[in-house]
């Protein structure tokens, strides 16, 4: 009898030691990593996808201005304060000299790039640059931030089109200060040719004589200005990316089938 109990006890031992075995010696598995895709990783690959389809980077605009613009398009649509009808963004990059061609008008439906050329800033904000910006009455410098174009009308400097600045206390006196878009001769390569930079407005982004209208008649209508500045004091409700990506992300899936790329449809 205790034989017996003394082989089963020796039969289970060797079953448990058997199972420990196997166990202690089976290839390791190979961890799965899933990669969490958020709002805002979504909404950086669209940034991305818009940046390069229209090939901004060759044009000289910086990937960090289109995309500050581009979140205060969004969260300027957001408000319900851009037109319905049109999907313009345009940027004046003041960080770089007046002799480069620092003004970008895009089409988002379209993906395309309508025009780039020169823009001036005001005669009290610097000479080849920008440097000095200000809201106030009289200062004959630029006003920084996000713009609605508005209404067309003939003035001083001819046909002319008024802006109403959207970030208190950075520009939005624009409407009082008479900041509007308009032509002018010393915007020009005549000019660069002769001062070594354009000429200097009174706060106003004017653009060449000769492309006026076309500039006028493709921004009126309440779409979206950005003038940018690398300026640790401006601020803007409208440069929160979050909001940004959550709008993007909710009209896209409304006026589109699925995400193709990380593409979204404005």
């Amino acid at each position: 009898m205790t034989k017996c109990i003394l082989g089963g006890v020796s039969m289970l031992t060797l079953s448990l030691s058997l199972s420990i075995f196997n166990g202690t010696h089976r290839e390791p598995s190979t961890p799965v990593i899933v990669e969490k895709i958020t709002e805002d990783s979504l909404y950086d690959n669209h940034v991305n996808t818009i940046y390069n389809e229209i090939n901004l980077e060759y044009t000289g605009l910086s990937r960090s201005v289109f995309e500050k613009a581009l979140t205060g398009f969004y969260n300027l649509k957001k408000s319900g304060q851009v037109s319905e009808d049109k999907s313009i963004l345009s940027i004046a990059d003041f960080d770089k000299n007046s002799t480069e061609k620092r003004l970008w008008i895009i089409d988002l439906n379209k993906k395309k790039l309508i025009l780039n050329t020169w823009v001036a800033h005001g005669q009290r904000s610097g000479a080849d640059k920008a440097t000095r910006f200000s809201n106030s009455n009289d200062s004959f410098q630029s006003s920084i931030g996000f713009y609605l174009t508005a209404e067309i009308y003939r003035g001083q400097h001819g046909r002319s089109l008024r802006l109403d600045g959207m970030d208190e206390g950075f520009n939005s006196n624009a409407r009082r200060r008479s900041i509007v878009v308009h032509g002018a001769d010393y915007v020009s390569q005549g000019t660069i040719n002769a001062l070594g930079r354009l000429g200097r407005s009174q706060g106003c982004p004017a653009v060449p004589s000769e492309l006026s209208d076309l500039v006028i008649n493709t921004i009126e209508g309440k779409t979206v200005l950005f003038i940018n500045v690398t300026d640790q004091r401006y601020t803007s409700i409208y440069l929160d990316e979050h909001m940004a990506a959550a709008f993007a992300n909710n009209f896209n899936q409304k006026d589109s089938t699925s995400y193709q790329d990380s593409t979204l449809t404005i």
